[in-house]
């Protein structure tokens, strides 16, 4: 963290700036596996906090949180816990790729971040802004820049005044080989300016 925190400061003026203002973020981490990928599905396009509640009642209903039972639970259990439909279908088409061993969620921390994109967005449900997200928080890739994310497109329209996704990953190119550190940043400005606090 030290490392890439003193590069991007060289690089970029702007991280200066966030660090005088609200200081430097914390690089999230989450456990690896079949769990962190069920609740990245439930934070899509909602807020963590709402997807976090989610999962709570979902792992209420189901302790022994493994593929074999999700794939049971019934499309009315889902809802009853808060699951909508189309999260429940992603929900059930991930278990299936770990019960038929399609996806083995042990290998991917010992391959490269393209192959695991690779294999994971076979899986119905599982795009690019959840692959970015485990990719960072899981796998610790340090050069992930998740431009699907709505905080950090708004931050640096903000900050640095740029407003389409090819301007956004072009400028995004200085901050290699650290661009999951440079995405931490941009959401610590985000958070920080609304007097949010969130656990990763």
């Amino acid at each position: 963290m030290k490392q890439a925190v003193a590069y991007l400061v060289n690089v970029d003026a702007v991280f200066e700036k966030i660090i005088q203002k609200y200081g430097i973020p914390v690089q999230p981490k989450r456990s690896q596996g079949f769990e962190t990928l069920v609740l990245l599905i439930l934070e899509q396009q909602v807020s963590i906090d709402s997807a976090k509640a989610t999962f709570i009642r979902l792992k209420q209903a189901i302790p022994e949180f493994h593929p074999e039972n999700l794939i049971l639970f019934s499309d009315e259990d889902f809802r009853t816990c808060g699951v909508s439909r189309q999260k429940t279908k992603y929900i059930k088409a991930l278990s299936d790729a770990v019960i038929s061993n399609e996806l083995d969620l042990a290998s991917l921390e010992f391959k490269h971040p393209d192959v695991v994109r690779q294999e994971l967005i076979k899986i119905k449900g599982i795009g690019n802004w959840t692959i970015d997200i485990y990719l960072m928080f899981c796998l610790n890739s340090p050069d992930i820049i998740p431009l699907g994310d709505i905080a950090i497109v708004n931050t640096m329209k903000e900050l640095l005044d740029i407003h389409t996704r090819e301007e956004m990953e072009e400028y995004a190119l200085k901050w290699k080989p650290y661009r999951s550190f440079a995405t931490y940043f941009l959401w610590h400005y985000y958070l920080q300016k609304r007097g949010r606090k969130i656990t990763y």
